[in-house]
């Protein structure tokens, strides 16, 4: 069983820079793959990002290719998303996930664990 609590979102303007974290609880984090994923209002929750358990193997949704980026720090039991030159239409609230699967995956069936989420607003 995992626990995952993101943090870090907030009210930006189009342009500027945001890091998110998930802390994860239990001593089994450095096992799961983990991922970024992120539903706008009416929208289906879409992937962002994800690492392999690792963080060796990274991956990436082509609408934020270059602009964010995923580390995870398996002694704090934390993965990041480093969001730069954010747009209006990276607004979404931001879920964390765990997956037990072997290799980065984008697959959301394939996380069994998610976080509540944080929210992201990016204005013009």
């Amino acid at each position: 069983q995992v626990q995952l609590v993101e943090s870090g979102g907030g009210l930006v303007q189009a342009g500027d820079s945001l890091r998110l974290s998930c802390a994860a609880s239990g001593r089994t984090f450095s096992r799961y793959v983990m991922g970024w994923f992120r539903q706008a209002p009416g929208k289906e929750r879409e992937f962002v990002a994800a690492i392999s358990r690792s963080g060796s193997n990274t991956g990436y949704a082509d609408s934020v290719k270059g602009r964010f980026t995923i580390s995870r720090d398996n002694a704090k039991n934390t993965v990041y998303l480093q969001m730069n030159s954010l747009k209006p239409e990276d607004t979404a609230v931001y879920y964390c996930a765990a997956s037990p699967g072997l290799g980065v995956t984008l697959k959301r069936s394939e996380y069994d664990y998610w976080g509540q989420g944080t929210q992201v607003t990016v204005s013009s």
